[in-house]
Parts: C-alpha cells; sequence; structure tokens
C-alpha cells in the first residue's frame, strides 16, 4: 500500500501588485493595474479592488480601462519581482526537505513522512508566517494529498489564507467547485464540457469512465481520475543551474580598447545564446580581468531576470569598467552568467517582449544551423 502524501502548495497573492504595494504604500486599497501603459499592451497583474470590475491577467489594457477608468496604472518594477521571489525562495528552501518552484511566485512542498517529528499542518502555517513576517507579502496555502487538490484549495483560500483537505476528502472538496477549476481546462474545453451537461467537477466524477473517454479520448479519462482526486504528479525537487560562463586568453596582453571591447560583446553574445538554448534566465552576471601579472580580479552585479544581449551587454560593460585598472594591458576577459532559472520569464508579462523574443529566435535559428559565430554584432567584427 502506497504512503499518504501531505503536498503543501504555496501562493503569493496577486504577487506583482503586492510588491508595488511594500515600495509605494499609497497604492494600498486602489483599482491597480501592472502592465505597461493606459493606451497599449495587457494587464499583468491587478489587484483585488481591480477584480471586482471584472479585470483580469492578460486582458487588453484597452477593455481593462473601460471596465474601470480610474485605475492606476503603472508599468511595473521587474527586478523587485525577481529580487522577491528569490527572497521567498530562500526562507523556503532554508526549511523545507522539499519543495518545487513552479513558478516565480508558486511552490509546492512535499511533506510527506514529516508527521513523523512535527505536525505538517502546523509547521506550514509557522513557515506561511514567516514569510509574511519577513517579506511583508501576502501568502495563501493548502496541505492536500496530492498537487491537484493542493492547488485549487490554495486558489479557494485565497485572499491571504490557508486551508486543509484531509487525505479523504478529496472528492468531496471538489465535488460542488466548476469544472473549469481543474488546472488545465482551457476556454475551448470548458465550453463543450458545457454542452455535455458538465458544470461542476461532482459532474464528471458522475459519468462513467468509458463515457469520458468517448468524448475527449484520453484526456477524457484523466479528467475522471482528476475528479475522483486522483494526481501523481511528483514534486520536483527545485535547482537552478550554476551558471554559464566564457573565457579568453589572448595570444598578446592588449590595451586596445576597441579590441577588449569587442570580445567582451562577443562572449556576452555568446554566454546569451547558450542561456537561451537551455531556455532560462540570469539574474547575475560578472566580469572577470586577468593582468600580465596574472593578478585577476571579478566583480559581479545582481540584475533583472533577462536572456536577451542587449540587456546583458551594456551591464557587462559596466561591470568592466568598474573593474578595470586604466591603461593596464589584459592578458584575459571573462564573462559569467549565473542564478539562472526557467521560471522568471514570467516577469516580462508586463513588458511587450514579442518583438524582440521573435527577433532573438530568428538570430538563434541562424546561429543553430551555420554556427554561433554566424551572425554577430558589428562590434565584434
Amino acid at each position: 500500500m502506497s504512503q499518504i502524501r501531505t503536498i503543501a502548495h504555496f501562493d503569493l497573492d496577486a504577487f506583482f501588485v503586492s510588491v508595488e504595494c511594500i515600495n509605494d504604500p499609497s497604492l494600498k486599497g486602489k483599482p491597480l493595474i501592472v502592465g505597461g501603459s493606459k493606451e497599449r499592451g495587457v494587464v499583468a497583474a491587478c489587484s483585488y479592488e481591480a477584480r471586482k470590475y471584472g479585470i483580469h491577467s492578460a486582458m487588453p489594457m484597452a477593455t481593462a480601462m473601460r471596465l474601470c477608468p480610474q485605475a492606476t496604472v503603472i508599468k511595473g518594477t521587474r527586478g523587485e519581482y525577481s529580487r522577491y521571489s528569490r527572497w521567498v525562495t530562500e526562507i523556503i528552501a532554508a526549511k523545507a526537505p522539499l519543495f518545487e518552484k513552479a513558478s516565480i511566485d508558486e511552490f509546492y512542498l512535499d511533506l510527506t513522512g514529516m508527521d513523523k517529528y512535527f505536525n505538517p499542518w502546523q509547521w506550514t502555517i509557522d513557515l506561511r508566517q514567516e514569510i509574511i513576517d519577513k517579506t511583508g507579502l501576502p501568502i495563501s496555502f493548502a496541505l492536500a494529498a496530492n498537487k491537484m487538490i493542493a492547488k485549487i484549495a490554495t486558489n479557494e483560500a485565497k485572499p491571504n489564507g490557508y486551508m486543509q483537505v484531509g487525505p479523504d476528502m478529496g472528492k468531496e472538496f471538489l465535488s460542488p467547485l466548476p469544472v473549469n477549476t481543474i488546472p488545465g481546462i482551457g476556454t475551448q474545453t470548458y465550453q463543450h464540457l458545457l454542452t455535455m451537461g458538465i458544470q461542476t467537477i461532482g459532474d464528471v466524477a458522475s459519468r462513467k469512465p468509458a463515457d469520458m473517454e468517448f468524448f475527449l479520448g484520453n484526456y477524457g479519462l484523466e479528467l475522471w481520475n482528476k475528479a475522483h482526486g486522483i494526481h501523481h504528479g511528483e514534486v520536483i525537487p527545485y535547482h537552478e543551474a550554476k551558471s554559464v560562463s566564457t573565457e579568453s586568453t589572448f595570444e598578446t596582453s592588449s590595451t586596445d580598447m576597441d579590441f577588449i571591447m569587442s570580445e567582451l560583446v562577443r562572449m556576452t553574445e555568446r554566454v546569451s545564446y547558450e542561456l537561451r538554448q537551455d531556455d532560462k534566465m540570469a539574474g547575475c552576471i560578472a566580469v572577470k580581468i586577468r593582468y600580465p601579472d596574472f593578478e585577476t580580479t571579478s566583480r559581479q552585479m545582481a540584475i533583472s531576470y533577462t536572456c536577451y544581449d542587449d540587456e546583458l551587454i551594456p551591464a557587462a560593460k559596466d561591470l568592466f569598467y568598474k573593474l578595470y585598472r586604466k591603461g593596464q594591458p589584459v592578458r584575459l576577459l571573462g564573462v559569467r552568467l549565473s542564478e539562472l532559472t526557467g521560471e522568471a520569464r514570467q516577469t516580462n508579462l508586463f513588458e511587450n517582449t514579442e518583438k524582440k523574443t521573435g527577433l532573438y529566435k530568428a538570430i538563434d535559428a541562424v546561429k543553430g544551423r551555420f554556427g554561433k559565430n554566424a551572425i554577430s554584432r558589428a562590434r565584434t567584427i
């Protein structure tokens, strides 16, 4: 007989909005939208006060402004979201035996077996309070027997609340909820389920598995299992790749700043490309300089998560000039990107990055076909 699991799901409430309100308390209690300008773009996040008007994330900004003309709109501070997310991650990592960072503001913790030593419910309450006390961020959680139920229960506990669903109560808890509460059910599938007379999760559970399979194929069977509270998703241990780096030792030590800068740009382009190939972003950049006497110095700086050359190159140049001993010949130059993660792309939601992403995909496609050096900035030639 398999062991009953204990899974906690933590979710930072209206994360972007909460960070903005901490940094500017005058925004608290207002219908607030994070997402660029009133005239263009989409809603990246909105306060609960704004949600009362029907505003939600991914809504066109023009629509949001029609629904609530008095809403306060701010562009957002991407670096702050990264910083607060790292802070919460560090607090959880210091306490949880096994956790998964599902997104910039969402975490799963596997507490199975902890009941031999602690009360998992009280332990989780205490961890939530520690996060609130240290960061000031509101956060909700739920405790359940699997990831799916824990996530759904967290949404029911919001805002800034918590709840527990017993191991034998999963089906009963899910039954009255709308069927599109199940993660992964999109608009089209939801409409199809409504035409089948299915409105709640309980309606799915009451159908025969064969009927669900007939109408929706294998996905129908998957939904039937989920409606009965059956879900086997594992908590994937969180780890970030340590770094990607490159360095170059010059044949002859050089004081030629044009040459040195072209090398710095070339190396930054190279590690940025590697980052994108791994679908990662970096939160820290470092530059290393070695002089002819083999004295080696390096300097790093935290940055807003990115994988784009045009954002990383200025940071690399800034570090170089802060580090470089003017007039001294350079023997070796290196660039390193660290604090790598795949979840931070969400911090770009409030920026119109579609054109930039498309541009880099095209550049990377050329590099992938013809080699990393097939296309590069004029500065490096």
